[in-house]
């Protein structure tokens, strides 16, 4: 039976058979799909002369002596310091300072033009004093660092050829789809030129690594010395920069990390240009539009970025945006979630005057900012404190339909929370372990800063707000609370029957 599907003879059927059996209803979708290559060498062929082996070398303090230590109070402890201060190894407890030595490494990257200009990842140059490039056909150049950027892991390499240099173009990584045929080249383990080859496993991975992360994910082999290196379509057209794998082994697993080139190549047009990037900046601190949040402020859908703190000197702040609006669209783009909004601002034009659709108080609005340029020491702005400073009649309370304990703060709470001094308000000081409060991840020593929208200074306020809130039969209250981590806001369900 399964040979029939590739007997010539019956290709008609087969294919017929083939798409109610897949359940594929658009014949334009067969039409457009992308065959899978008889063979790479062509490809390979065409494109390993412009990918390079990147060296780099700095002095690091030299570790000598054994890579253990015993645990304090242990018996053999001073027997130990004794065989180190004997050796010249004690460092600070005895002995001479530890050695400087030259350290090397090994990584990849790809030429972008003929005259030598050169992309790899920031983390393989990062500390280096020393940069060279070995060509495809042996040759080895000194390289100069035209810029990086921390933030996305790109920089751009500059070596002077004595002949132009093969080289390669960019491609579309927006194009890319999930379940295309995707090639890497690069210097694994110090090998040399490698390709590999699988197929785009995912789109938009959020791996933690810095605040525009959108990594494509491969199955194409990528090990340690790969970083860097390019990751090409089947036209041959860079569409990610190879930088990361999960791997429990150190080893490939099937399970690489580039960054696209929508984002690369504006990041390496600024290095070149500027000699660093220029990004555009909003002057907000946001967070995810969760249910519980999208649910108390009347939104049909989480989606979009909910601010939670507004810059007193940003763009944000002179145009109107406030803490609790929520941000829908920026430039004509959707907010689809809260880590699509830094990228669509980095992107846009510093100066451009962008309108801004929020959510606000149950209705869509417009706001037109100006965007300003994203500075390296520009934070988003601390959350704003009460200046009211009378004494309530209430100074603690419980707040059963929340789960949690709540107080004034004074002298006695700072000194146990460890609050900056002058700090006031309502702090948390229980959370009941079965709530939805602790649920979501509220702490004691957190500070309620507003309910409801409306900014609260004592026990009487949030238990007014609560009190409000499930009068009107709301199913959660939104909070606005300081936290070790910042300030968020929570959309905490209420239990009105307590």
């Amino acid at each position: 039976m399964l040979q029939a599907f590739y007997n010539p003879v019956r290709s008609k059927v087969s294919a017929a058979l083939v798409i109610v059996l897949l359940g594929v209803t658009s014949v334009s979708q067969i039409a457009n799909a992308r065959p899978a290559p008889d063979s790479f060498a062509d490809l390979a062929e065409r494109l390993l002369p412009s990918v390079v082996n990147i060296a780099t070398s700095q002095m690091v303090a030299d570790r000598q002596g054994p890579d253990f230590q015993f645990p304090p109070g242990s018996p053999f402890e001073d027997l130990f310091r004794d065989f180190m201060d004997r050796n010249g190894q004690g460092g600070e407890q005895g002995g001479p300072s530890p050695q400087k030595r030259r350290a090397t490494a090994l990584g990849s990257g790809f030429i972008i033009s003929a005259d030598g200009y050169i992309v790899t990842n920031n983390h393989v140059i990062d500390g280096a004093d020393e940069i060279s490039v070995r060509l495809h056909d042996g040759d080895t150049l000194d390289a100069k660092l035209i810029g990086r950027d921390p933030k996305t892991d790109v920089a751009l390499l500059k070596v002077e050829p004595k002949e132009d240099l093969p080289f390669v173009k960019w491609g579309s990584s927006d194009d890319a789809r999930i379940g295309d045929w995707a090639m890497a080249i690069g210097n694994p383990f110090g090998l040399g030129g490698t390709v590999t080859a699988g197929i785009v496993s995912a789109r938009n991975r959020n791996i933690n690594q810095g605040p525009y992360d959108d990594f494509i994910q491969t199955d194409a082999s990528i090990n340690r010395g790969n970083s860097g290196g390019p990751l090409f379509n089947l036209e041959g057209d860079v569409i990610g920069i190879n930088s990361a794998i999960y791997s429990p082994s150190g080893g490939s697993v099937g399970i690489g990390f580039a960054i696209p080139s929508a984002i690369a190549q504006s990041v390496v047009d600024q290095l070149k240009e500027y000699g660093r990037t220029r990004r555009g900046w909003l002057g907000v601190h946001i967070q995810t539009v969760t249910e519980d949040i999208a649910d108390s402020v009347g939104l049909d859908e989480s989606t979009g970025a909910m601010v939670a703190g507004v810059s007193d000197e940003g763009p944000a702040k002179e145009a109107g945006i406030k803490q609790g609006d929520v941000i829908l669209t920026f430039d004509g783009k959707e907010v689809e979630s809260m880590r699509r909004l830094p990228r669509i601002v980095a992107d846009t034009k510093i100066g451009k005057d962008v309108d801004v659709v929020i959510w606000r108080d149950g209705k869509k609005q417009t706001v037109q900012v100006e965007l300003g340029e994203l500075e390296e020491d520009v934070v988003a702005a601390n959350a704003p404190t009460s200046d009211d400073t009378e004494s309530p009649a209430i100074a603690e309370a419980s707040v059963d339909a929340l789960g949690i304990k709540i107080a004034n703060v004074n002298d006695e709470l700072r000194t146990r929370y460890n609050l900056a001094e002058g700090t006031e308000g309502v702090i948390v000081t229980d959370v009941s372990s079965d709530s939805f409060a602790a649920e979501k991840g509220v702490r004691p020593g957190d500070i309620i800063i507003e309910a409801s929208h409306s900014s609260v200074s004592n026990v009487e306020d949030v238990m007014d707000a609560v009190k409000s809130a499930v009068d009107d039969e709301k199913r959660t209250i939104l909070m606005l609370i300081e936290t070790s981590a910042g300030a968020r806001y929570f959309g905490l369900t209420l239990n009105a029957e307590q």
